[in-house]
């Protein structure tokens, strides 16, 4: 595999799904493919292969809820990565259609129930690219891989890994633990249901 980032980009994909038992069952796979990718640098992989090993050796409900605590719960780590852009603005819908068009341009039809943007399926679609586009869009995003990466090395989480390796496969400067992180969210206002009609006129 050495230089072939297909494989990486699979699994470097499948480190970001939930942790379910079908995932779990592959974390061998992942390893041996994660121990074999030159186009990291050792430490990077040792990162990486740490965290597969420390899903592999958690309880399944504790991994299962680290991730949902982490990926699930806001914003700042979500890895919807329009989200991290547009928010719940307009902008997010058009984006969206255009990166599913981008696929299906590709002859790739999207078989999850997880949206365009969801950084796993994006780095499934990247698999099946030539390095030039993968480095280009990795360019595109990497300002997003890099504060979300941030914000997960200040919470202390091996998943920090799987973004400095994106930013590294695009040789895009990496991550900074020293870098501002934006505050944490408050959970009841970020989901607050919107209401559908303005309150009638006094």
């Amino acid at each position: 595999m050495g230089r072939n980032p297909s494989l990486l980009l699979r699994a470097l994909s499948a480190l970001l799904a939930y942790p379910d038992a079908r995932m779990r069952a592959a974390l061998p796979e992942i390893i041996d493919t994660i121990r074999a990718a030159r186009m990291l640098d050792e430490r990077r992989r040792q990162q990486l292969v740490a965290l597969a090993e420390e899903i592999a050796r958690s309880d399944a409900l504790d991994a299962e809820g680290r991730y949902v605590d982490l990926f699930d719960r806001g914003r700042h780590t979500s890895l919807n990565l329009f989200e991290h852009v547009h928010g719940d603005g307009r902008q997010r819908g058009p984006a969206m259609l255009e990166l599913r068009q981008r696929y299906l341009d590709a002859g790739m039809q999207p078989v999850a129930d997880e949206l365009p943007d969801h950084l796993p399926l994006l780095l499934e679609y990247l698999s099946c690219c030539g390095m030039d586009e993968v480095r280009s869009t990795i360019g595109e995003i990497a300002h997003i891989l890099r504060q979300l990466g941030n914000t997960l090395l200040k919470k202390g989480s091996r998943y920090a890994a799987v973004m400095a390796a994106l930013l590294e496969l695009g040789g895009e400067k990496g991550l900074d633990a020293k870098a501002p992180v934006p505050p944490p969210e408050d959970l009841d206002e970020a989901w607050e249901e919107k209401p559908a009609f303005a309150p009638p006129e006094p």
